[in-house]
């Protein structure tokens, strides 16, 4: 397995850890799960403030919608593949992100 390849699985395991902590902390401070129903109320402060929650939560709230839909709706395996591709690749860049940050900060 070559470096890149490496570095991306880790990305990918960082970028579901962190998305699984945002929407820990979210359902924590409002004991409401996460969604992307928060941005239909329109450009409002409540909205503006979500954004940087869900950018990085998306892959837990895209996994977690299309596993309860698999199983209550009865979703054809295409759609669930692709939703974990979606949420995968997602994770990949915000795991990146994570890392980039980590990086400037000093920590790593």
């Amino acid at each position: 397995m070559s470096l890149e390849s490496l570095q991306s699985m880790i990305a990918v395991a960082i970028g579901f850890s962190v998305a699984g902590l945002f929407a820990s902390g979210y359902q924590l401070a409002t004991s409401r799960l996460p969604s992307f129903g928060l941005l239909q109320a329109g450009p409002t402060l409540a909205a503006f403030t979500a954004l940087p929650v869900l950018l990085f939560s998306a892959p837990f709230i895209i996994m977690r919608n299309t596993l309860i839909g698999a199983r209550d709706e009865g979703r054809r395996f295409e759609f669930v593949f692709a939703a974990t591709i979606i949420a995968g690749l997602w994770s990949l860049m915000s795991g990146t992100v994570v890392v980039a940050a980590l990086r400037v900060s000093g920590a790593l």
